[in-house]
């Protein structure tokens, strides 16, 4: 494939992501300031200037992509406050060459507030997460609450790979009791909430969209009990049942199923890896679902805790 004359490498420096260069730059300065560095390299008035501007977005860029990074600069101020001058340094150059050109100090002024908004984080960061593990430490233990990189990395997306936003904050609860006042927490601190099984949706309902979010794993919440045959109201005779946590896996729940000569019907092609509560979710199926129906269809009840920090419990009446 032969690329068009207008066709442009990336410029931006670090960027190993599915981002553009005209999504960061408009991400960082806004859209028209992307329409005034194209007339600025329509009139041949760039160069060293723009090669300094992206190397501040670039800079800035592999920060807010990379937790790592995060976590070490957020541990040795004296690392960030260097990375802070240099990035005002480069615009002291960009502007100092401008000769008085607007659009390219309309552009530096733009690059300059993007600096203040990412040195700005990292104190808020700092505070937001004092601020959280605090409360949250009432409800669970202090190592079931995760900033870490490694944490926010392995929650930043699902089975898609789709990568927005990395979380605020990973919650592993040790108990289902946990859940309501974690959730009551998380609403009070203005936190968007994630429930999370084993992560292997291809709907994308597990991945963040915001960077305040919390997400709540629910892989430690896996008891499984004992088949149980109970007559179920509108039913005429018992059935077996079984009572099962929201992160057992769900090959687990089909053994249990087949050691007592029965068939779980629920069987997607992850069941090595997803959840039950993942399954209710979005309602999976595969291959059994057409003589036995998918989850819902095989479900006698479930608990819930609602946005509002309650507990719900669903029944199903005349169940099929």
């Amino acid at each position: 494939m032969v690329a068009s004359s207008s066709t442009r490498i990336r410029e931006i420096p670090y960027n190993y992501t599915s981002f553009s260069d005209r999504e960061i730059v408009i991400r960082f300065l806004g859209e028209p300031m992307w329409d005034a560095l194209n007339q600025l390299r329509d009139t041949r008035r760039t160069g060293r200037s723009a090669h300094m501007l992206f190397e501040i977005l670039g800079d800035m860029w592999v920060v807010i992509r990379n937790p790592y990074i995060q976590d070490d600069l957020l541990d040795n101020p004296q690392r960030l406050a260097s990375l802070s001058r240099t990035l005002h340094q480069r615009l002291d150059q960009i502007i100092d060459r401008a000769e008085h050109n607007p659009l390219t100090l309309d552009l530096a002024k733009h690059a300059r507030e993007a600096v203040y908004e990412f040195e700005a984080w990292f104190p808020r960061q700092r505070s937001l997460r004092h601020k959280a593990a605090k409360r949250l430490a009432k409800v669970t233990r202090r190592d079931n609450i995760c900033f870490d990189g490694f944490a926010r990395v392995s929650h930043v997306t699902d089975a898609t790979d789709w990568r927005v936003e990395f979380p605020f904050v990973v919650i592993t609860p040790d108990s289902e009791r946990e859940v309501a006042p974690l959730v009551a927490v998380c609403v009070e601190l203005g936190l968007t909430i994630i429930p999370r099984g084993g992560g292997t949706g291809y709907t994308g309902s597990a991945v963040p969209l915001y960077a305040d979010t919390a997400v709540i794993n629910t892989e430690k919440l896996e008891a499984l009990g004992q088949i149980e045959h109970r007559s179920l109201p509108g039913v005429a005779q018992p059935v077996p049942t079984v009572r099962v946590e929201c992160g057992a896996v769900t090959k687990r729940v089909a053994e249990l199923a087949e050691a007592n000569e029965l068939v779980f019907a629920v069987d997607p092609t992850s069941m090595d890896a997803s959840t039950i509560g993942g399954n209710i979710a979005m309602n999976a199926g595969g291959k059994k679902a057409v003589l036995w129906g998918t989850t819902v269809d095989n479900l006698v009840s479930w608990r819930m805790v609602t946005p509002d920090a309650e507990w719900l419990e669903v029944e199903r009446i005349g169940h099929n």
